[in-house]
């Protein structure tokens, strides 16, 4: 499944998806916003976790400014919700999904990275919101998800004040979980996948689409909620048959590293 703005690979159970438009730095437009919204909505029944990655020199450098319009107050509530309903089909999509991050994650670049479940990134990463000194707000969800990363006073600074966060402040801060040399952030990424893949699927559903929501929830909800996402996944006959082979030593056990 490929178009000119998002190729997929699929290397065994893992859907390598690139955003391909290297010569804007992968800039997002309605085009690829839609094309990645389409792509999640029909993956391979076989995918058990992805990999999202850029062609070139960069992950992805916001939104692409060739493409802004004037619209009024309707127009930009109802693309705005456009942006939304495509981004959660990420994070709420069928299975988890790893970012490989390198160059600019500016923008909207940011908002799409915000929405993968685990982010990788090199040292040649930085971070950046420039909408505060064009005018404009974050309309990809960016104002729910990156708070949930790395807090809204810092959100709330890099919008005020066009403040650039590089790979390793921006590890410290939350924005990844990883830090690789430069080159070795997709190496990473699909590395991790491939450990994510071999979990059970109840498993990772649950990780993906309950565990965001009991964090939000009242502990009393969250309780309800994380007893019955347990119940459900340890019924299932994959979940039965690796909790016997712990019990009788034909599982590994935790190690370091």
């Amino acid at each position: 499944m490929t178009s000119k703005d998002i190729q997929l690979d699929m290397r065994g159970a893992i859907a390598v998806i690139r955003l391909s438009r290297p010569a804007k730095r992968n800039a997002l437009n309605d085009g690829l916003i839609l094309a990645l919204r389409k792509l999640f909505e029909n993956l391979p029944d076989t995918t058990r976790a992805a990999v999202l990655a850029g062609e070139g020199e960069h992950f992805c450098a916001g939104l692409d400014l060739g493409e802004l319009q004037e619209r009024d107050a309707g127009q930009g509530l109802h693309h705005s919700r456009m942006w939304h309903s495509a981004l959660e089909r990420v994070q709420y999509g069928p299975v988890p999904v790893i970012a490989a991050l390198h160059g600019a994650v500016v923008g909207g670049g940011l908002e799409l990275a915000s929405t993968c479940h685990i982010r990788v990134a090199d040292e040649t990463t930085f971070y950046a919101l420039p909408e505060g000194s064009r005018g404009i707000f974050v309309g990809g969800g960016g104002s729910v998800r990156i708070p949930k990363l790395i807090g809204v006073a810092r959100m709330t600074d890099m919008m005020l004040t066009g403040r650039v966060y590089n790979a390793q402040d921006g590890e410290r801060a939350g924005f990844a979980q990883y830090l690789v040399p430069p080159g070795q952030a997709f190496d990473k990424a699909l590395e991790l996948a491939e450990r994510v893949a071999q979990n059970a699927p109840l498993t990772n559903y649950a990780l993906m689409h309950a565990l965001p929501r009991i964090a939000e929830q009242p502990a009393d909800q969250g309780f309800l909620t994380e007893a019955m996402m347990a119940a459900i996944a340890q019924s299932a006959p994959e979940a039965k048959e690796r909790v016997r082979a712990f019990l009788e030593g034909r599982a590994g056990k935790v190690a370091k590293g």
